[in-house]
């Protein structure tokens, strides 16, 4: 749980999860296995392969899924007063609406897959925005939970902890 800093608002909520290790790559295309088990668990929608911004930002109208397929990363959960994870191949953040995070290192090879669950309307705000903090203020308390955890399915972490 990250506490709202007065411009980024994170979940007043909801926790983030963090996973480590959590996939198991036994084929050859660790990107496309974090695919196939976001879209199995319900969280195909709007799949991308990047990397992370290394500026603040946060999501207020829908939650998130990153899963490192390649590389590692040092990211910042929570905004600029939250708590920095050092992320490697196989490790799965799942970010609540609302939640700041930004990449502050990462190696060359770096490979995030990104996911969204169905329900839900992607967004970017930036900490530097007061109307964007507002009008996340408003928004995050009415993003539906997600029926399932990206990782481990309906039977997850993620319908215990966010449905309470």
């Amino acid at each position: 749980m990250f506490k709202d800093d007065g411009k980024v608002p994170n979940n007043p909520a909801l926790p983030a999860l963090v996973y480590k290790d959590a996939v198991d790559f036994s084929g050859n295309d660790p990107a496309r296995e974090i695919e196939s088990l976001f879209a199995q668990n319900g969280w195909g929608h709007g799949q991308w392969r990047n990397g992370i911004y290394p500026f603040v930002h946060y999501h207020a109208m829908i939650h998130e899924a990153l899963g490192i397929a390649h590389g590692t990363a040092r990211v910042q959960l929570g905004g600029p007063g939250g708590e920095t994870f050092d992320f490697a191949a196989g490790d799965v953040a799942v970010l609540p609406a609302g939640t700041g995070h930004q990449r502050l290192s990462g190696s060359a090879d770096l490979l995030v897959i990104g996911a969204y669950p169905p329900e839900g309307t992607y967004n970017l705000c930036r900490g530097d925005n007061p109307a964007d903090r507002d009008k996340a203020l408003m928004t995050i308390p009415n993003v539906p939970v997600p029926a399932s955890d990206p990782v481990l399915g309906k039977n997850g972490p993620l319908a215990k902890l966010w449905r309470g």
